[in-house]
Formats: C-alpha cells, structure tokens, sequence
C-alpha cells in the first residue's frame, strides 16, 4: 500500500506577551522589549567596555537590563532572549565572543537571570549565537518569512548562520547548528582559524576576499568608498579602502582583481548553500551581514555558481536573497529566538 505524505510543517504559534531582548556584540549592548507583532520598544544601548575585566563588561549588560526595568511594559514581560557574538555554548549559557576578549566562557545566560530578578522579572531566558538570532529574525519578519526550511547566513568579518526546519529554529545541542562558515568546499584549501582547511569562511569572509585580492596584486582606490562596514582587514601601502567594500567598490567598476575575488567567495558560498540544500532541503538563502550590502558584486557569482552546484531535483530550485533587516536583527533575533526555543511561554 502506498505510504502515507509527510505532513505539512506547523507554522510557530503566534508570541503573546513582550519579550526582553538582548544583543551583545563587539561595539555594542542593546536591549529593548519586543512586542508580540516585532515591534520595538525602551530600545537602549552601551558601547561594549573595552580595557575591563569579565565584570566591567557585564557592568554595562546589567545597565541595560536596568534601564528597561524602567519601561511601563516591563510588568508584561513574558521571557528573554540574549543575542551573542559568538562563540557560544547554549547548553551551558556560556559565550567566548572573539570580539570580547575579556569574555571566555563567561556565564553571560546565569548572569543575565540574577540581573532579571534582582528587577522583579523572574523569566525564562534563552541564549542564541548572533548566526541563529539572525535566523530567527529573518523567519520572523524578514526575508525567510513563509519559508518552512531556510538557511539564514551572516557574511561579514566572519560567516555564520543558522537553520530553520520544519518552521522551527534548528540550533543543534550547543546552539551552534548551521554554522555554515566552517563547512570545508576546498579540499586543499588553505589553513582556516579554526583548524579546518578550505573553510567558507577562509574564502568568502571579508576579511579573506580583501587578503585574497590584495596578495594577486590589487592596490585600492583612494576613491573607494568605505560603505561595508565590519568587513576590514588592515590597510595597505598607497592608501586608499583595503576593505572588502573596497573591493566590491573596485569589482562593480570592473577591476578583474576585484572581480575575480568576489567570483571566487560567491563560489564557495554557492557550494556550501548547495550542500546545505541537498542534506536537509532548505529551499531558500538569506545572506546578510557587510558584505552582503555589496549587492548584485556578491549575489550575482553566488547565483551563477549555485547553478553548477544545486543540479538536483529538490535542490536546483533554491533561491538566494538579501536579508531583510540589517541593524535591527540582532535584537529582535533575540527575541524571536526566545519565542521559538520556549514555546511554553507562547502559549
């Protein structure tokens, strides 16, 4: 007898009450309480403390958190969701964020709880890795929204990312499912920081697509606009933006350096969101982060390639997007991520 269809994936209940919302990264702390439709409100932020120890960075958290004690909505707050650099370990509610140097295996998620009750608020809380927030956000709100399998990435200084399966955020044990960054597509690739060799990351990061044009001998253009932010990596003799936005300036006035840096970063995204598709059926990409905001330069050679690469029925299909939300993921990630990840506390 024929078997019987899977059946179709249940779409998140729809949040109830406001979510706490947290997003720490490298330049700065925010939090603001997020409404059950995304809206924001109380939003605050602190730049993150630099030259402190563990504690002088967490000073700036429990500032944050104090503050929005302050909003008339605070009453209403139903749970918390902290949005991290990573690394994180959210089986522990630890972060080790690279950009946090005074921070390694810092118990932010107990932290934040103590700070939590000591304002009346004893919430649920959850931890995410930015790669995931971002995930939930854009499912959320965003570009993946009425995609049921989706593949969110962050392309900036680093690649990361994050799943949704089944309508569910898919974070993995430690919260670090779908970091993408670190899956190899170049078996004799170069060495990558974290261990690996050919990782997406060393090859379509903005750091490695500025290294990479600048050892084939592309010089930047005193000209070129510095529009990409979180993408640097050093400068070079003569001046000019030796940037991955440097580059993607250079690219779109047809440097065949710069070209064939980008050609070659889209390359590796397109192998990785392939594989991506292929093992768990993702049907689309979002790509955000700085160098994303390179436009048609970045998504045009990840496009082309992914032709090459998703030649499978299920697959060939998949689509490849901008993200929808830029500086506002972080935080209502947070917040998205908590209403996924406590489904309790949505009911």
């Amino acid at each position: 007898m024929p078997t019987a269809p899977f059946p179709a994936p249940r779409a998140a209940a729809a949040p109830s009450g406001h979510t706490v919302a947290i997003d720490i990264g490298g330049t700065k702390i925010a939090g603001a309480l997020v409404h059950p439709d995304g809206t924001m409100t109380a939003t605050t932020r602190r730049p993150t403390p630099r030259g402190v120890d563990g504690d002088g960075v967490m000073a700036a958290v429990a500032e944050v958190v104090a503050e929005l004690s302050e909003s008339p909505l605070w009453a209403s707050a139903v749970r918390c969701g902290i949005g991290s650099a990573g690394p994180v370990d959210a089986s522990r509610g630890t972060v080790s964020p690279v950009n946090i140097g005074a921070w390694r295996e810092f118990p932010v998620q107990e932290r934040v709880v103590a700070e939590l009750a000591a304002h009346g608020a004893d919430l649920p809380t959850v931890l995410a890795g930015d790669g995931v927030a971002m995930t939930a956000a854009e499912h959320w709100l965003g570009a993946a929204r009425g995609h049921a399998n989706a593949l969110c990435m962050v392309v900036s200084t680093g690649v990361g990312g994050g799943l949704i399966l089944n309508n569910q955020l898919h974070p993995g044990p430690t919260g670090n499912a779908g970091h993408i960054g670190h899956i190899s597509v170049a078996f004799d690739g170069e060495p990558c920081v974290c261990g690996g060799r050919g990782c997406v990351e060393s090859i379509a990061s903005g750091t490695a697509i500025a290294r990479w044009a600048l050892e084939q001998g592309w010089t930047p253009s005193d000209a070129a606009p510095d529009t990409a932010s979180g993408t640097a990596s050093g400068t070079a003799g003569g001046g000019g933006d030796a940037t991955a936005a440097g580059v993607a300036a250079a690219a779109a006035a047809g440097d065949p350096i710069a070209v064939a840096a980008f050609d070659r970063a889209g390359r590796a995204l397109a192998a990785a969101i392939a594989a991506t598709a292929t093992l768990v059926e993702t049907d689309i990409a979002v790509i955000g982060g700085g160098v994303a905001t390179a436009g048609d330069t970045l998504f045009a050679p990840i496009r082309r390639h992914l032709a090459a690469y998703a030649t499978l029925s299920f697959v060939k299909d998949v689509q490849v997007v901008p993200a929808m939300l830029g500086t506002h993921a972080g935080l209502i990630g947070a917040a998205a991520a908590a209403t996924m990840l406590l489904p309790s506390s949505s009911s």
